[in-house]
C-alpha cells in the first residue's frame, strides 16, 4: 500500500482526476491545460515549479526556512480555495438580525448551498475583503482583470426565510469617511454636490466592484415572482402571512408606574444594555420578541407595552423607491412584486423609480428620460425584460435594520452564500469567560 501511495503515476492520476472534476464544475474547459502542468510536476519534472525550493538539496532535506515557506504557501492556497468555493467565515457586526443572530456570533457561510460565485476581481490580497490591513482606504484588489458574473452549480437556490449573506447592493459607491452608510442615501439627504465637495465630512468618493462591496446578512423574505407587502409590521408573501420566526423582534414602548426597571432583570429576559433606551422616568424603548414581551408584561411595575407602528400613508422619503407615488414606510409597505429573470413589465414614469436601478446599475443599460419618454440604450422603451433574478432581504430586528425597505432589490449576482453554522458566540458586554454564549456554540442557523 505504501508503494502505491508514493508511486508517481498514482499521485498524478488522483490529483489529475480531482483537478478535472474541478474544471468540469467550473464549466471553463480551457483550464484542462493545467493537466499538462500536473503531468510535469509528477511525471516528467522538466520545470522546477516549486522555485522557492532547492532542486537537489544536500542530504535530500530542505532548510527549516524553506519548509516554513512551503507550508505557508500551501496553507494560503488551500485556505483561499476553500474560502472561494466552499465555505467562508463571517462575523455578525450589527444587531439587525437579532434575536435570530446576535452581535458577536461567528458563523460559517456555505458557498455551495447556492453555488459559488466566481470573483469579479480575481487579483486580490488573500483573506481580506476590500481594504488592505493597517490602511484606511487602500484597495486590497486590482482591477486589471474584471470578470462578468458567473455562478457555478450548487446544491440549491435561495428560498424564502433563508438567512443569506450578500454584497450590499448600494455598496458600489462609498464615501470613505462614512463607509457604513449608503452613499445614495447621503446624496438624497445632503445633495450630490455637498457629498462630493465636502471631503472633511464625507471623504473621497470611491467605486467598488460587486464582489468587493460590503457583506450584509439578512433573511430572504421574497424570491423572484413573489409579491410582498407589510401591513402594520406584519409581512405578507403572496397574500399569506410570513411563517412565524422566533427571533423576529420589533420596537416596543414600555410604560411603568414611575419605577425604573432593573437592568439585570432586563438582561435576564434577553434585552441587552445597548438596547435599553430610556425616554423618561416611566417610559422605555426596547426591541423585543413576542416571548420577551410576555416576560416584560409580567413585571409588577409595568403598566403597558405597546408596539411602535408607523401608520399607513405616513411616507418616509428614505424608503424604497423614494417616490411620492409610493408613500410607504417600514411598517406599511407595498404590495411589490419581486422581479424574475425573463419577466417583462410595462414601463412608465410612475413605476420607473422601482426599476431604474435594476436597468441602469445592475443590468448595465443606458437609461434616460426625454419629454416623458423612457429611452433604454437609445431606443424608446415601454417595456423591460429582466436579465437576472432578484430577492427581497430584511433583518429580523424589524425596526433596527437597514434592508431592502431602504435600498430595494438584491440582484442574484450579489448573493454570496447561506449562513449555516455558528461556531462561536461572544457577548461584547461581558468579560471572559462570562462573555461566551455556550448555548449558541456549534448550533445551526434558522
Amino acid at each position: 500500500m505504501r508503494q502505491l501511495l508514493t508511486n508517481k503515476w498514482f499521485k498524478f492520476i488522483i490529483v489529475g482526476l480531482l483537478y478535472s472534476l474541478w474544471v468540469i464544475w467550473l464549466e471553463n474547459y480551457w483550464w484542462f491545460i493545467g493537466l499538462a502542468v500536473i503531468f510535469d510536476m509528477y511525471i516528467t519534472k522538466k520545470v522546477h515549479w516549486a522555485f522557492w525550493k532547492k532542486k537537489n538539496p544536500p542530504n535530500g532535506k530542505q532548510t527549516k526556512t524553506v519548509e516554513w515557506i512551503d507550508a505557508i504557501i500551501f496553507a494560503v492556497i488551500a485556505a483561499t480555495f476553500i474560502r472561494m468555493f466552499f465555505i467562508e467565515a463571517y462575523t455578525i457586526p450589527t444587531p439587525s438580525m437579532e434575536k435570530s443572530m446576535l452581535v458577536g456570533d461567528f458563523l460559517f457561510v456555505s458557498k455551495t448551498s447556492y453555488g459559488p460565485k466566481l470573483p469579479n476581481t480575481p487579483l486580490s490580497f488573500p483573506f481580506v475583503h476590500h481594504t488592505m490591513p493597517l490602511t484606511q482606504n487602500t484597495p486590497s484588489y486590482l482591477t486589471w482583470i474584471e470578470n462578468d458574473y458567473k455562478r457555478i452549480a450548487g446544491f440549491g437556490h435561495v428560498k424564502n426565510d433563508d438567512v443569506v449573506v450578500f454584497n450590499f447592493p448600494e455598496g458600489d459607491t462609498v464615501a470613505t469617511n462614512l463607509p457604513t452608510q449608503s452613499y445614495y442615501n447621503l446624496v438624497r439627504n445632503y445633495g450630490r454636490e455637498r457629498v462630493w465637495s465636502d471631503k472633511r465630512t464625507f471623504g473621497d468618493i470611491i467605486a467598488r466592484p460587486v464582489d468587493k462591496c460590503e457583506n450584509y446578512i439578512k433573511r430572504c423574505i421574497g424570491i423572484p415572482g413573489d409579491v410582498i407587502k407589510i401591513i402594520d409590521g406584519q409581512v405578507y408573501v403572496n397574500d399569506k402571512p410570513q411563517e412565524p420566526i422566533a427571533g423576529v423582534q420589533y420596537d416596543y414602548i414600555v410604560t411603568t408606574n414611575g419605577a425604573a426597571i432593573n437592568r439585570k432583570t432586563l438582561e435576564d429576559i434577553g434585552i441587552s444594555r445597548a438596547d435599553q433606551q430610556v425616554f423618561n422616568g416611566s417610559q422605555f424603548l426596547f426591541p423585543m420578541t413576542d416571548e420577551q414581551v410576555k416576560e416584560v408584561e409580567k413585571l409588577s411595575n409595568v403598566t403597558s407595552v405597546k408596539r411602535v407602528n408607523m401608520t399607513a400613508g405616513n411616507w418616509d422619503h428614505n424608503i424604497f423607491p423614494f417616490s411620492e407615488d409610493y408613500p410607504w414606510n417600514v411598517d406599511n409597505f407595498g404590495p411589490l412584486e419581486i422581479p424574475k429573470k425573463g419577466q417583462t413589465v410595462e414601463l412608465n414614469m410612475t413605476n420607473l423609480p422601482i426599476y431604474k436601478r435594476i436597468i441602469q446599475t445592475y443590468e448595465g443599460h443606458a437609461l434616460s428620460v426625454k419629454d416623458g419618454t423612457i429611452y433604454i440604450d437609445g431606443e424608446a422603451a415601454s417595456q423591460y425584460t429582466f436579465g437576472m433574478d432578484y430577492y427581497w432581504m430584511m433583518g429580523d430586528n424589524r425596526h433596527n435594520s437597514a434592508d431592502s425597505r431602504y435600498w430595494g432589490f438584491v440582484p442574484e449576482d450579489h448573493v454570496v452564500g447561506k449562513a449555516v453554522f455558528i461556531w462561536l458566540s461572544l457577548d461584547k458586554e461581558k468579560g471572559f469567560p462570562a462573555n461566551i454564549r455556550w448555548n449558541r456554540l456549534f448550533s445551526f442557523v434558522h
